[in-house]
This record gives structure tokens, C-alpha cells and sequence, in this order.
């Protein structure tokens, strides 16, 4: 987004309020083609709303720049192609939209004050409003002529639509021919076709099975289906229809016949006549009872099995809509109280606790599928235990304290439009049989233990409670597998991570050990790997060989690779030089994590922490994770890590900085062979560097080192000057 579209209306000069009424005009055609034409917004509602509400105040400060193409004056999008057009008798407008009571009140005063004259003159003249919800689907209009439905279309650009009678025929919500004796010669009765939350599951269910598209929420479906070429297909999806509005209503002779006096009426006949209509509807006098039938709608929102984004108030009377007129796009007499777009209102079903890949146990809420934003919500993350006591990261209330249980009708928002999240509890309506929840000890997936670290930083529990299972739980298999094959750990050329996720798939390989032995047991199968998909006997050669060939790896590669939580490369570098064998860092672990007092036992070592000791007893501490880890050392014997600083050692002393592409090492087995000659390995240079060793594409590094005069040299030069 552009500066200017940041700027304040009030600050524009002319010249830039052109520019961005230009810019706003292209924004919202964009937009209305993705919506009305392809069924596929690449906006949210909310960012719609606000690119139309700029557009209208910067018309309003200028308005003698209002173009010729604004959107102020236009509705929708021109028809697609692919279907013959229909011109509407009366244009199909859309509404005004309001977003905040005060808004609703300003609509109830501007009509009495329109219509002051006459409520002083009669006592009897009352302004009554219809308020019904605000269905989200797709409009259309249906034309009868003597009872019979003879043409049926799309919106389009409000002008004209797309004639899809033929599948409009197929919405069993949609009479053939209209029932009663006081049908007008001719009407156009308008309306909503939508998609109920199930027939959208069901849709979403059986294309998964057969590989079909992916779904994204009931309105979009809906639209889609209506242009189906095949009406049999349209028929297959089990839309409905609203019918709440009109356009031509005509007698025999060709005069106006509107169907009745009221909006409340109307709707009454089209029920008569065999329209589905909604049930919601109401009539009253009162803007607090409009706004309270606002709330009622909204909280029963997750439980009316279809999607609504508002509320729809209108003038009552048909002679004082006409009376209060239009303005360029829209009635007067209506207008639309628009959902808050990132909210809505739902049912918490349950709570599920999912493994991820480091071993966090994440609770996640399911919810009755509610449209938010314009995606279906059926799940959301609930973050981990505190959150469900309603409790934040830092110990401060959120909701007002109040825990989530199941049963509860909370509140969901997509925390920026994505991810969705519940916000808060509608405590007044929380069921007598809810009780708080449970969060599980042992890991689900595994059944290892699960545990809250504590942060030695703060002295505080951290929020996550984790898996200590690293090596033996299926929920973290995969990540851990692909982690320990890594180039910064055993770095086994061909097995990559998509030949892991494949070997995981298939069974071949659950832990590390059975890397090492996949020759083995290949030999044995019946089915070879050499038949699998990707594979051939040449590629599954060379991969055993490269597997063979990392068999006696780098002890702080292999401690590396292990996985163990806050043990990253340089902190295996600390373990391999303290400990120098894994025989001798396995048992002191060991013998730390199954003692009362294990920080006692092992020992202290510059640059590991307490948080990072008390990772790797855990792991120890999981009888299974030994297990795994001593199935693996059947296979594999890590080198013992010494470092040799030999008299003549030309960099011992020196601190050296590696930067830029290497080449024939990377960048842990340089740091490695550095250390072993005796010299020091910073990751930055300063005044103390004493070499900077430079591969092809360094930078900032190089730079500096020129600058403060440090000797640089090349990977090459570096081997020639330690002697390798």
C-alpha cells in the first residue's frame, strides 16, 4: 500500500485526492470482478467496506472530482461471459452499510426527520422498520408472468445479470409456479441463494476423497455452483433461497401492483405463495429494538446452520420508500448493519491437544463452523494451558480471566485476517455442566512425559508444555528424522527431506537407527527399495553408500543431530570438547537425570546454562530416549572429539572469523577444525579478529575486515596455511 493511501482525507491536496480516487476506483473494480464475476475475493469484507467508505469521504471533501467510472455510482460487476444477459425491469442496488449503533440511530433520526411534517400532523403516523438478517450468498431475481417462473438471474452490475434460470430451477426453495389467487400478472421476486454449513461440509468431504478443488466458504460455493454449465451439477449441491425483496410487480394491464402495503406484508405473501423466507424477521417502531434484535441475530449466529454477515433494517411502508427515494447506488430506506468482518459468534465443541514437531503440546479449539472473514472457522488455536485459564504469557489476565470449557459460546477473530483465535466467552450463556479443563501430563502421541520448562531467565515455567519423547515420539518423527540427516548434522547425501518423508510414509524408517540399517532390511524385503517410486538400483546404491559413509561421524555433528531441545550446533561443539566420547557424555547425562540432585552431577560448562542441562536430563531421563539413542550406536560410532594443538599449530591463539560461501567445508566443520588447531571462532569482525577467512559472495564482513585492516584470506589459502 501506497503512502498516500495512508494519508488522512482531511490532509489530501486536490491533486492527490484525484490520485487516489483513481487509485480507489481500480481497487474496487478489482475487487467486484474477483467477487461477482469469479467467486474468488482476494479482499476481505472489512478491506472492501474500507476502500469504498475512502473513496466515498474523499468525494465528499472534492466533490468536483468525482469520476465518471466511481464507484459511488456503480453496483456489483458486469455479467461474466458464458451466459446471455438479462436486463433487470428495476435496477437491483445494494445497501448502505452501517457499522456501529450510532449509525443505526442516525438512520431512524434522518427518516423522522424526512417525515417530520407528517408526524406532526397526525397523530396516527407512526415510522415503523423491518429487521431481518443479512443472508451471505448470492442474489438473484426471478421473473413470474401469470404465476409461472419464465426467466431467472445474477445480479450482475445491478443493470444487468446472467440468465441461469435452468439451474435456478434445480433450488427446491424456488416454486415453478407460484401458489394463490392474488399473484400479480408479472413480478420479479428477489432474493438470497446460499449453501447451508452441512451441504458445504458434505461438498468439502467427498471432493477431498476424489482429489477434487478445495472449498473455501459456503458463499463462494454457491456462486460457483449457480454458473454451473450442467444444471444436473447445480442440482447436486442442495442450495436454498431467501426471498425478501421485489422489482417489477405488475398488473395484467401493465400498472404497478405492488403486492401489498408494508415490507413486513410482502414478505408474508411470498411465504403464501411458497418461498422459503427467513424467520428472523421482525417489525418495530424503536431504534433500541432494532439494535437488540441485532444482538439476538448475532448470538444466534453459530447455531443457524448458514452464514449472515449483518442485518438488514428497511422502512416498513411501501409509499414512504418511494417517497424517501434513492440515492446513486442505494435506497434511502434501508440499510445494512454489518457484522464486525474478523468476528463472529460460536460454539467451543471441543478441545484437542496436537504434538508438533519440537514437541509442543498445542491445545486446539474445534468450534461449530462459523464464517469469519470469509473463510469457514472450524478450528482455532487455543496456544497452550495458560491461555485456556485465561491467563497471558506474562501472568496478566486475558478475557477478563474467565477459562474456556466445552460448551461455552465464545467469540472467534482471525488474528490478522489468518489465524483464527478465540477472543473472549459469552459467560451468560456458559452450560451448567461445564467444568474447566484438564491439560494432559503425558504426551499423547507417545506417552512420554510432558513438562514446563523452567526459564532460568525469568524463574518462570514456560507457557508450553513439551514431550521429552525427542527420539521415540511419532508426533515429532518426521522432523527429527529430517533434522539428524541434515547438512549441519550427519549430512547424508540423497537423503533428503523429501526421501525421509517418504521413508516415514512407507514404514522403512520410524527413528535414526533404522537409517543404518535400511541395507539390511532392504535385502530382506520382498519389496525392494529399487522399485519404488524416484528409485533405481544405481540411486539406491549410491544412497547406501553415503548412509555407510556416515557412520563414524564428528561426535558434535552426531550430539547435534540427536535433537535434544536448546542443543544447537555450537552447544554440541561445547559438549563433544568437554565430554570427548559419546560413551562419556551418554552416562554422565544418564546418571544426572536419574539423580535427585542431577545438576550435581553434571557438570558445568562454559556457555551451557541451567535451561539447557535440564533439556538434556530430560531427555536422559526418558528410558525410551536411551533406548533409541543406544540402538543407534549399534549402528554408529562417533569419533572422539580431540583437539589436537600441535606445537607448530600456525593459528593457535588467533581468533579467526569464517564469512561467505565455502566451498569444501561448511560452516560447523570449519568452526571444528579451527577449534582443534587451538584458535578461536568468533561470528562477527572486530579489532581483536586476527583472520578473516572469505568465500565467493562476502560481504559486510569482508568490508569491515578491510577497513580495520584484518588479514583476509581464502578458504584455499586457509588449508595451505594449517596444513591440510
Amino acid at each position: 500500500m501506497s503512502d498516500l493511501s495512508q494519508k488522512p482525507v482531511a490532509d489530501l491536496s486536490e491533486d492527490e485526492a484525484r490520485a487516489e480516487l483513481k487509485r480507489l476506483a481500480g481497487a474496487i473494480a478489482a475487487a467486484d470482478i474477483a467477487y461477482h464475476q469469479h467467486d474468488a475475493p482476494e479482499i476481505t469484507d472489512a478491506e472492501y467496506d474500507e476502500l469504498r467508505l475512502r473513496n466515498i469521504e474523499i468525494e465528499a471533501r472534492f466533490p468536483g472530482l468525482v469520476r465518471i467510472d466511481s464507484p459511488s455510482m456503480a453496483v456489483g460487476a458486469a455479467p461474466a461471459e458464458g451466459f446471455a444477459k438479462v436486463r433487470h425491469g428495476v435496477p437491483m442496488l445494494s445497501l448502505t452499510n452501517a457499522f456501529s449503533d450510532e449509525d443505526v440511530t442516525d438512520f431512524v433520526a434522518r427518516a423522522r426527520k424526512f417525515f417530520m411534517a407528517d408526524i406532526l400532523r397526525d397523530a396516527d403516523f407512526h415510522l415503523a422498520f423491518t429487521a431481518e438478517p443479512k443472508i451471505d450468498g448470492l442474489s438473484a431475481s426471478l421473473r413470474y408472468e401469470n404465476g409461472i417462473l419464465v426467466r431467472g438471474a445474477t445480479r450482475g452490475d445491478g443493470a444487468v445479470g446472467e440468465d441461469i434460470t435452468e439451474n435456478l430451477k434445480t433450488i427446491a426453495d424456488i416454486p415453478h409456479r407460484l401458489k394463490g389467487e392474488d399473484v400479480p400478472a408479472v413480478i420479479e421476486i428477489r432474493g438470497e441463494v446460499y449453501m447451508t454449513h452441512a451441504e458445504f461440509q458434505r461438498l468439502k468431504d467427498h471432493s477431498a476423497r476424489f482429489g477434487g478443488q478445495d472449498y473455501v466458504n459456503p458463499r463462494n460455493t454457491a456462486a460457483g455452483s449457480l454458473r454451473q454449465k450442467d444444471p444436473k451439477i447445480t442440482a447436486s449441491r442442495k442450495l436454498k433461497f431467501f426471498a425478501y425483496a421485489w422489482g417489477i410487480a405488475e398488473d395484467a394491464d401493465g400498472n404497478a401492483q405492488p403486492p401489498a402495503a408494508t415490507q413486513r406484508e410482502v414478505v408474508e405473501k411470498f411465504s403464501a405463495w411458497g418461498f422459503a423466507t427467513n424467520p428472523l424477521m421482525i417489525r418495530t417502531e424503536s431504534a433500541d429494538d432494532l439494535l437488540a434484535h441485532y444482538r439476538t441475530i448475532e448470538s444466534q449466529r453459530a447455531t443457524l446452520g448458514y452464514d449472515i454477515d449483518g442485518v438488514v433494517y428497511k422502512l416498513d411502508r411501501l409509499d414512504l420508500q418511494q417517497r424517501w427515494g434513492f440515492v446513486a447506488r442505494a435506497p434511502r430506506w434501508a440499510i445494512a448493519h454489518k457484522f464486525p468482518a474478523e468476528q463472529a459468534t460460536t460454539l467451543l465443541t471441543g478441545i484437542d491437544i496436537q504434538v508438533g514437531r519440537t514437541g509442543a503440546l498445542t491445545p486446539v479449539a474445534r468450534l461449530a463452523p462459523v464464517t469469519v472473514g470469509g473463510v469457514v472457522v472450524e478450528n482455532a488455536t487455543l496456544h497452550n494451558e495458560d491461555y485456556i485459564k485465561g491467563i497471558g504469557n506474562s501472568g496478566e489476565p486475558i478475557r477478563n480471566g474467565v477459562d474456556l470449557r466445552i460448551g461455552d459460546t465464545v467469540i472467534v477473530q482471525r488474528a490478522g485476517d489468518v489465524i483464527p483465535q478465540i477472543v473472549d466467552v459469552v459467560l451468560d450463556k456458559r452450560p451448567s455442566s461445564a467444568e474447566p479443563f484438564v491439560f494432559p501430563h503425558i504426551c499423547p502421541a507417545c506417552g512420554s512425559e510432558a513438562v514446563r520448562e523452567l526459564n532460568e531467565k525469568t524463574g518462570k515455567l514456560d507457557s508450553i508444555r513439551r514431550c521429552t519423547g525427542e527420539l521415540i515420539c511419532p508426533a515429532q518423527g518426521i522432523e527429527n528424522l529430517k533434522h539428524f540427516v541434515s547438512r549441519n548434522a550427519l549430512d547424508i547425501e540423497g537423503l533428503g527431506d523429501k526421501q525421509v518423508s517418504q521413508f516415514y510414509a512407507e514404514g522403512r524408517i520410524a527413528r535414526p537407527a533404522d537409517i543404518f540399517t535400511l541395507r539390511a532390511r532392504d535385502e530382506r524385503a520382498i519389496k525392494k527399495l529399487k522399485d519404488a517410486d524416484g528409485f533405481g538400483a544405481v540411486s539406491v546404491k549410491k544412497l547406501f553408500d553415503a548412509i555407510d559413509a556416515r557412520r563414524e561421524p564428528e561426535l558434535d555433528r552426531f550430539i547435534f543431530a540427536l535433537g535434544i531441545r536448546h542443543v544447537g550446533e555450537t552447544t554440541g561443539a561445547l559438549l563433544a570438547k568437554e565430554f570427548g566420547t559419546i560413551e562419556a557424555f551418554r552416562d554422565t547425562a544418564f546418571a544426572a537425570a536419574h539423580h535427585e540432585d542431577g545438576h550435581s552431577v553434571f557438570p558445568e560448562i562454559g556457555g551451557i546454562g541451567e535451561t539447557v542441562r535440564s533439556s538434556i536430563m530430560a531427555f536422559f531421563a526418558n528410558d525410551r530416549n536411551v533406548q533409541a539413542l543406544d540402538d543407534l550406536l549399534a549402528e554408529v560410532k562417533p569419533k572422539p572429539y580431540v583437539v589436537t594443538i600441535s606445537a607448530d599449530s600456525v593459528v593457535a591463539g588467533k581468533t579467526v572469523v569464517f564469512t561467505g560461501a565455502l566451498e569444501k567445508m561448511t560452516r560447523s566443520e570449519a568452526k571444528a577444525m579451527a577449534e582443534r588447531l587451538g584458535a578461536k571462532v568468533a561470528g562477527s569482525v572486530s579489532s581483536q579478529t586476527d583472520i578473516l577467512v572469505a568465500g565467493p559472495g562476502a560481504g559486510s564482513k569482508l568490508k569491515k575486515a578491510e577497513e580495520l585492516g584484518v588479514e583476509v584470506i581464502s578458504e584455499d589459502e586457509w588449508f595451505e596455511r594449517v596444513g591440510r
